[in-house]
């Protein structure tokens, strides 16, 4: 008894069928390449400069906007259907809400650190 398989024509469906992939221009990569580094370099450049407070807010601040672009053009988020950038948008308002919310916590104790620094 021999088993003779049936081949379909059709294409085998895919529930991935509706994206399709992107290739990111090498130039667009060098960018946001070029970006980073220049945040990286602004991240050690704000640690000479005595900004009280706002040292941490401007470094929280950087990191935010580099792990946007990472997440954008590194990850391919930029391209993705638009659900995506709801649901990374909700992600990043609860990261901005702890952030917020650590900052706050850290203020409050700066003047017992600076009473410390000072004497």
């Amino acid at each position: 008894m021999a088993h003779h398989p049936q081949h379909s024509t059709q294409p085998a469906s895919n529930s991935h069928e509706q994206f399709s992939s992107h290739v990111v221009p090498a130039s667009v990569l060098l960018a946001v390449f070029g970006a980073l580094l220049v945040l990286t370099f602004l991240s050690w450049a704000a640690t000479w400069v005595d900004l009280g407070v706002w040292n941490l807010w401007l470094a929280m601040g950087i990191a935010t906007v580099k792990a946007a672009l990472v997440a954008l053009y590194f990850m391919h988020l930029r391209y993705d259907p638009s659900f995506y950038a709801l649901v990374l948008a909700a992600a990043l308002l609860f990261v901005l809400l702890f952030v917020c919310l650590t900052l706050l916590d850290a203020v409050e104790y700066y003047p017992d650190i600076h009473a410390m620094t000072q004497g």
